[in-house]
This record gives structure tokens, sequence and C-alpha cells, in this order.
């Protein structure tokens, strides 16, 4: 047993002798100093020198060199203005500011010079029609025969219509007589406008009807009477020797006094 574990002794320290000869030794090996930056500069790492001696790359770059040049030196005479460019595009309109102070009261001006004297600022019309009117067609143009004031002739009494001379506001009146079991329908006319309507319905007495407004006209405008007709008959009433008919208008405030 002895002789047994002794030989088993002798064999481990052949195997470890064997290993030891046969396992190649690593040798240490050591980098020689090299001055990679002065004093003032950063060291270069070991590895950084390597890839420089394996690349042949320098091992940090090379300072660029940047001239400098003295403009007063190459500095020439002004020139002149060159010639104005495009205005360029509109901004945006700004936020309103705030109020500013109230200026002095400034001084009395001079009088203006004296008006027309062929200028009129009045007019006025009142006019009639003494025969009787059926409406024939879908629209009728009512004319007037009687003239009781006709002021500077602003009504034509052959069209039947106002023309407005002087700008401003007028009152309007028509004032007409139904005929019985006939249906009477007439417009007040603002040039090709209807602004307002005189109406009554058929029945067996005849009665007076009545229509008042005022218009702000414009010099060029023209008001008149137009029959409207409808289904029905469609008649206003007058006789020869009385009046039944009648159309008034007359300037209340001119545009310009």
């Amino acid at each position: 047993m002895s002789a047994l574990l002794l030989m088993l002794l002798v064999s481990i320290v052949n195997v470890g002798t064997l290993l030891e000869k046969g396992s190649p030794r690593r040798e240490v090996r050591r980098l020689s100093c090299v001055r990679c930056c002065g004093p003032s500069e950063q060291p270069v790492s070991g590895s950084s020198l390597r890839y420089a001696r394996m690349s042949n790359e320098p091992a940090y770059s090379v300072p660029k060199v940047r001239p400098t040049i003295d403009i007063t030196i190459l500095k020439g005479e002004k020139g002149e203005m060159g010639d104005r460019g495009n205005p360029g595009a509109v901004g945006k309109e700004g936020a309103q500011g705030l109020r500013g102070y109230n200026g002095q009261k400034g001084q009395k001006g001079q009088s203006g010079p004296s008006g027309h004297s062929c200028k009129q600022l009045y007019a006025a019309f009142s006019v009639g029609r003494r025969k009787p009117l059926h409406s024939s067609d879908y629209f009728e143009h009512v004319t007037f025969d009687t003239e009781f004031v006709n002021l500077y002739k602003h009504f034509n009494m052959f069209t039947g219509k106002f023309f407005c001379y002087v700008p401003g506001i007028y009152y309007f009146n028509l004032n007409v007589h139904t005929w019985n079991f006939k249906e009477t329908y007439l417009h007040l006319m603002k040039n090709d406008n209807e602004v307002a309507i005189l109406y009554a319905q058929p029945s067996d007495r005849s009665i007076m009807q009545s229509q008042t407004l005022m218009l702000e006209l414009q010099e060029g405008d023209e008001v008149w009477v137009r029959m409207f007709k409808r289904e029905r008959e469609n008649a206003i009433y007058s006789e020869e020797s009385d009046i039944y008919i009648i159309f008034n208008g007359h300037l209340i405030k001119p545009a310009i006094e």
C-alpha cells in the first residue's frame, strides 16, 4: 500500500515538470520612455503613440498658420453712394396706439366765398288728376293734368315724375278716391323701386285713401306713382268738376345749407 502511494506521488511530480517545460514563458516587455510633449502640452497616451508608429500618422495635429493682414494698409478711398434700392414689402399693421393729448386751439379761419345766387335751396310741388283711371296693364304709370304748385318746374307734368335738383330730405303725400267694388293698389316709387304702398280693398262704398312718407334724395333721383294690377280690377276715381287725386311733395332740409 505504501509502495503504491509512493508511485502515485512520483508520477504527479513528473507530470508537473513536463507541464512547466511545455508551456512558453511570457516575457515582460518594458516600454521605453519617449518624450511626447513639451511642458505646456498635453501628454499623448501610449496607445496613441503605438497607433502613430503603425499608421505613419503624426501623434498630434499640425498647428494651422493664420496670417494677419493690416487692413489699414489695403484700405482704398471711399466710393460713391449707390442707387436707392427698391422699397421692401409692407409690414403688418401694428396695434392702435394710445390717444394723444389735445392740441392747442387754432385760430379762426377766414370767411368762405359767397354762395351762387342761382342755386335755389327750395323745392315744392302739388299736382292733381281730374280723370279717373283703370289699370289696363300689369304696371301703369299715373300722370297728372292739373298743376297747383310747381316751384322751379321740378315736377315734369308730361312724365308725371318729380326730379330732384336739390339733394336733401323731402316730404311726399298721395291722396286718392277709391272706386266702388274695385280694388285700389298704388306704389310710391323712387327711381325704379317701390318704397310705399297705398291700398284699399273693394267695398260698396268709395272712400278717400292717403299715404305719406319722407325720403332722402340725391340729385337726379325721381319720385312718381305707379298703379299695380292684380287678379281684381284696379281703379281710382275722379271727376272733371272735382279733383280727388292729389300728389304733393316739398323739401324739408337741403343736404347743404
